[in-house]
């Protein structure tokens, strides 16, 4: 992979990939949540509607943020969309109902307005939206049901501003969910990844349990455990921009119990 770029870390950056001209032009829609991004969201939406990918099309899932990100989310929707061409959809939600809801609102949305593919990520920036064309190409050149931006693949890093407490914890946490599901996945509670969209109509989102950040635990475990390729390729992981994380204290409580629950499911589908 060449790395001419550097993020905001100084951190090497994925060179632009040139897609052939069908796949450059695939129906791919980002799904990114929101709540209280106002100085992340426009930066994002810049680099993913002036990106590589003329099709691609943005769906901002906002749950009412008080900084005021669902009216500048209209407003970029004003700015791209044309009579006869949306390439950006917001959705409001009135309450804050957690990440895992955002996702099923705004994948639903996306499939429903005839995505092929569907990606999701972190309105923080701390998804670096070049990679977005090699997860499509991976995806195309391979068959994969999904396709995860991997930072503990050989070649994934995570930000420097990291504390050695913070890389721990993300260790530990990974750990911990393979030890209970015992999925082939090395980044297991990554955000960042490319859905096909037969898959994604397989996951079954409106019965997904998870309502915090173990929404991507069960989603992993799902395609896992319905048979879908998945396949990890190699990230750079940076820190935020600005604003705060949304990692509460109950947000952490789900995020531990969630694959027992996964697991106890499992076990009761298979007794009856």
């Amino acid at each position: 992979m060449s790395t001419k770029f550097r993020g905001p870390s100084g951190v090497p950056m994925p060179s632009p990939v040139t897609l052939p001209e069908p796949w450059a032009r695939s129906a791919v829609s980002v799904v990114v949540p929101t709540y209280n991004e106002a100085d992340n969201l426009p930066v994002l939406a810049r680099a993913l509607l002036e990106s590589p990918l003329p099709e691609l099309r943005l769906v901002v899932v906002d749950d009412g943020s008080p900084d005021g990100t669902g009216e500048i989310a209209e407003g970029i929707a004003g700015d791209y969309n044309t009579p006869d061409r949306r390439r950006v959809t917001v959705l409001h939600r009135t309450a804050k109902e957690g990440l895992g809801r955002a996702y099923v609102a705004g994948m639903t949305r996306a499939l429903d307005d005839g995505a092929e593919f569907v990606v999701q990520m972190d309105a923080d920036l701390s998804h670096p939206p070049g990679y977005i064309p090699q997860l499509l190409g991976t995806m195309l050149s391979t068959g994969a049901g999904v396709v995860i931006g991997s930072r503990y693949v050989p070649g994934g890093s995570l930000s420097q501003e990291w504390s050695p407490h913070r890389r721990l914890l993300s260790t530990w946490a990974n750990s911990y969910v393979k030890a209970i599901l015992a999925m082939p996945v090395r980044d297991v509670t990554a955000g960042f990844k490319i859905w096909r969209r037969e898959a994604l109509e397989a996951m079954d989102l409106e019965t997904v349990g998870s309502s915090g950040y173990s929404f991507q635990v069960e989603m992993h475990y799902r395609a896992f455990s319905r048979g879908r390729k998945m396949v990890e390729i190699p990230i750079h992981f940076e820190d935020r921009r600005e604003g705060d994380s949304k990692m509460d204290l109950a947000v952490q409580l789900e995020s531990a119990l969630r694959p027992f629950r996964l697991k106890s499911a499992e076990r009761r589908a298979r007794r009856r």
